[in-house]
């Protein structure tokens, strides 16, 4: 007769003397470590807080700007800062609930009230964490007196030279709109030209390959000094007699153009040969394949890096300051020579972030949209 086999609790039973004990721990013990370094990070978040609210307060008075609003904004400020425990509030109850727990040795409780605490706990130090580097920042901007913000961000001049900014911003727009324009249509010729069929092809695939290495490779200011002050040197008719504006169009036209066709050129590379080889096999020829089948599907791949270099070609119109062009940029330098401050640049940067933030994030999602649709498709 065999001998039984005995089960022991919390072991894998295999076979006669080759049990494992699965070792599943005991009851967890309170995250009083982590809950009170929360809690100290909450007390430096806070007390820097106001320390920062009442010494931006009587900068503000020392600058001779003073109202009800400015004590108002205070105490708003200073209530605000304490949001920051409200998580801390929340991990209290669980972090008891813990010790309770454990006490009554319920290990399933412990565990789920250790798992909040720590929870909340985290979530403590993160918004501690920001809001320390809030105060941070506005203490570099409080730095001698605010003098850093009185550089950067002094309101009256900003408020008063805007109009001057904004109808040089309008440079900015209108060049990049048009480049932007010629920009799709160049890349996309570079771009076939790198795909240009059989033997005969080859000396137009070097040239357009060629051309793409030494212009992604030149920095754009560069081309932009080459162009906007070389060609009117050259006494070329027509060349010779365009425009300032005409000169950086074709400047960034030829330096962007250069990262669009490589853009392009992804995208056709990305669809499968397959589906080239079935358009040839019906008797569409290079051109038709590539205009009907291929450019298709490529150009919606390609959208998103499309729209990223479209954004940063608006960045780059500040470089035609280096050929004389009165842009935003150009403008603002004007402003700070005469007053010495640099607050019209700040202006700049603002109208720049306006009109992209935008941008990016409809490319952010058009690029989830994009995901979600490939994951449907191999779902």
């Amino acid at each position: 007769m065999s001998n039984p086999i005995h089960k022991v609790p919390g072991a894998i039973v295999g076979a006669p003397g080759r049990e494992r004990r699965l070792s599943i721990g005991g009851i967890p013990s309170a995250p009083t470590v982590l809950f009170f370094s929360a809690l100290l990070g909450v007390v430096i978040a806070i007390a820097g807080s106001w320390y920062t609210i009442r010494a931006l307060r009587e900068g503000l008075r020392g600058s001779n700007i003073d109202g009800w609003w400015v004590s108002t904004g205070s105490v708003f400020l200073a209530l605000a800062s304490i949001i920051v425990a409200l998580p801390l509030f929340r991990a209290f109850n669980p972090y008891r609930e813990v010790r309770r727990a454990t006490v009554r040795m319920d290990i399933v409780a412990a565990r789920v009230a250790r798992s909040e605490a720590c929870v909340q706990s985290w979530i403590t130090l993160g918004y501690t964490l920001a809001q320390l580097l809030v105060v941070l920042a506005l203490q570099f901007l409080l730095a001698n007196n605010l003098a850093v913000a009185k550089t950067f961000f002094f309101v009256p001049l900003i408020i008063n030279t805007f109009p001057l900014v904004l109808d040089a911003f309008w440079v900015n727009v209108q060049i990049f709109v048009v480049a932007e324009i010629f920009v799709l249509i160049w890349g996309l010729i570079v771009a076939l030209a790198m795909f240009a069929p059989g033997q005969a092809g080859r000396p137009l695939r070097f040239i357009a390959t060629t051309y793409v290495d030494i212009f992604r490779s030149v920095p754009a200011v560069l081309v932009i000094y080459l162009v906007g002050f070389g060609l009117p040197l050259t006494g070329v008719p027509i060349l010779k007699d365009l425009s300032l504006t005409t000169y950086v169009v074709i400047a960034l036209t030829l330096t962007v153009g250069a990262y669009v066709a490589e853009i392009y050129r992804a995208g056709i590379q990305s669809i499968h040969w397959s589906q080239t080889a079935a358009a040839r096999s019906l008797g569409l020829s290079h051109a038709q394949t590539l205009r009907f089948v291929v450019l298709p599907q490529g150009i919606r791949q390609i959208i998103p890096p499309l729209l990223n270099a479209f954004i940063a070609l608006q960045k780059d119109t500040a470089l035609v300051n280096v050929v004389g062009v009165i842009d935003a940029f150009n403008q603002s330098m004007v402003i700070a020579s005469n007053h010495y401050n640099l607050s019209a640049a700040t202006t700049v940067a603002i109208l720049f972030i306006v009109i992209s933030i935008p941008q990016v994030r409809f490319v952010e999602r058009m690029a989830q949209r994009d995901r979600a649709r490939m994951r449907a498709g191999s779902a």
